[in-house]
């Protein structure tokens, strides 16, 4: 009997009168439950995998601190783990993500002495002694450090307040965030140091006061929700704090440490050499041919120096200890293990590793494409989230406090609010490839400049502009710009005629 096929009540009723008749529908049973998902059978191999269905808040909390501390420590500590986490902070925000301000004339036409005021303003703001409420870090290095905190610790929280007189950014990590208070009832809903409202949206942040050298006061402080800019991922409904990112790959990760570290100890014990000599005699000896005596073994010293050459005692006997073996394969089984941790962040094992040693250019470039997908809504989720919220806070602050001049801006406030940002663009494997492909594209219809500047991280209307004003100046001072490409398509142009007259003969004869 097949002990996986399990009798109910009824089966072992039946199997009292007809024992065929109650297993034979016992089995049919479990056959036909089985037969809809095998992840979903109690059969022998899924009889180990025992899952729970929880809200994500359950799921996470408690986990959630102790993988953050050992993501924390691969951060530290791992090449690979810090591999994972450069490779998004250097794509995604780079030397950083600009402003650009869009407010339009009435006759739709960009005002670009404002527009050029406000970015002005905004890019002194956006210096560390301005816009850091402790002065230290500049807000290029915010975004930087908000990707590298999402990443790691799963989110990061950034302050709005006004000291002295100034809109600052306060930063805080999400250890702040005193989980220790929670109370649901008294028409309050406080879960892990957040208060909720009726739809589970944040209404005020409960955080832990704590002394300069971190330790925590006992006291808590509470920021209200419109203040504070929490950035975390949130992949379900039913979720309210972060959780690392690192949380899918951590103990791969580790798991390839550990492994690196007992290769190389395996390589030190095999280029060991050691040498044992044996006395067959007492020790001894007086002169210059005594020997230094170890303390600890009351045991004369001996030291091995290249092409030494030195006299035994009598009687004394050399063995020599010279470990045998041969170090395993490590490198594919690294390989084959950086290459699922960088594919459960979504990454390339390229990018992740550096290695291109098994890379052509077709190969490279769809790895580039994807890596990219990847770090599109990264951009574009820190612009949303975080680039927006902090410009329309500041702009509405530089406007209070005079900073930017405009009257009308409460009348025209969406008006002026308009701005876009520019994330950092990435280079091409090739880019005479690339530059042929595009034209190619752009002739036939099937891309825009507007696509391919913002593929390089460039404003179509700004590069277009840029390159009216060079021709301008060009032609002003008599420099005769792309000469060089006008005289190669005229080269072109003449080996084109040339062949076609040449066939246009060979066709008449």
């Amino acid at each position: 009997m097949d002990r996986n096929i399990k009798l109910n009540l009824l089966d072992r009723t039946i199997g009292y009168i007809s024992p065929s008749w109650g297993y034979a529908r016992a089995a049919w049973r479990n056959s036909f439950v089985r037969n809809f998902y095998d992840s979903g059978s109690n059969g022998r191999i899924t009889s180990g995998w025992n899952a729970i269905n929880a809200p994500a808040e359950q799921t996470n909390q408690m986990s959630r601190d102790k993988i953050r501390a050992r993501a924390r420590d691969l951060e530290r500590n791992s090449d690979i783990g810090e591999s994972i986490i450069g490779a998004f902070v250097r794509n995604v925000i780079g030397t950083g993500i600009i402003l650009q301000s869009k407010i339009l004339n009435s006759n739709g036409d960009e005002a670009d002495t404002l527009n050029e005021q406000i970015e002005e303003a905004f890019e002194d703001w956006c210096r560390a002694k301005n816009c850091d409420i402790a002065g230290e870090l500049s807000f290029h290095q915010m975004q930087a450090m908000a990707m590298r905190r999402m990443i790691v610790d799963g989110g990061i929280l950034f302050i709005k307040s006004i000291i002295d007189g100034k809109f600052v950014l306060q930063v805080r990590e999400v250890d702040d965030i005193d989980t220790s208070y929670y109370l649901v009832g008294s028409g309050k809903k406080i879960i892990n140091g957040i208060e909720l409202n009726e739809y589970n949206g944040p209404v005020k942040y409960h955080l832990k006061k704590t002394s300069p050298d971190g330790l925590f006061s006992g006291e808590r402080q509470e920021i209200s929700a419109d203040r504070v800019i929490f950035l975390h991922d949130k992949i379900r409904p039913s979720q309210i704090r972060e959780i690392s990112r690192l949380a899918r790959t951590a103990g791969r990760v580790k798991d390839v440490n550990e492994f690196v570290e007992a290769v190389s100890i395996k390589e030190r014990i095999l280029a060991c050499l050691s040498i044992f000599i044996k006395k067959m005699l007492p020790g001894g000896g007086i002169g210059k041919f005594n020997n230094t005596i170890d303390t600890e073994t009351e045991l004369p010293e001996q030291i091995i120096a290249p092409g030494m050459i030195n006299h035994l005692q009598p009687g004394d006997d050399v063995q020599i200890v010279n470990p045998a073996g041969q170090a395993s394969n490590a490198k594919e089984f690294i390989a084959i293990q950086q290459r699922l941790a960088a594919s459960g962040q979504g990454l390339s094992y390229e990018v992740a590793s550096r290695d291109m040693s098994k890379s052509n250019y077709s190969s490279a470039r769809q790895g580039l494409l994807e890596d990219q997908k990847t770090y599109k809504p990264e951009q574009k989720y820190i612009i949303e989230t975080f680039c927006m919220e902090v410009y329309t806070s500041w702009l509405i602050w530089a406007v209070l406090a005079g900073e930017i001049n405009i009257p009308d801006f409460w009348q025209n406030k969406k008006k002026y609010m308009r701005h876009k940002w520019y994330p950092p663009g990435w280079s091409w494997i090739d880019p005479l490839k690339e530059v042929k492909a595009n034209q190619i594209a752009l002739g036939s219809g099937q891309t825009t400049h507007a696509e391919i500047c913002a593929g390089n991280g460039l404003d179509w209307k700004d590069v277009f502009r840029q390159l009216a004003k060079e021709q301008k100046l060009a032609k002003k001072i008599g420099l005769k710009l792309g000469e060089y490409n006008n005289a190669n398509e005229s080269e072109e142009n003449e080996s084109k005629e040339s062949e076609e007259s040449t066939s246009g003969g060979d066709n008449s004869n």
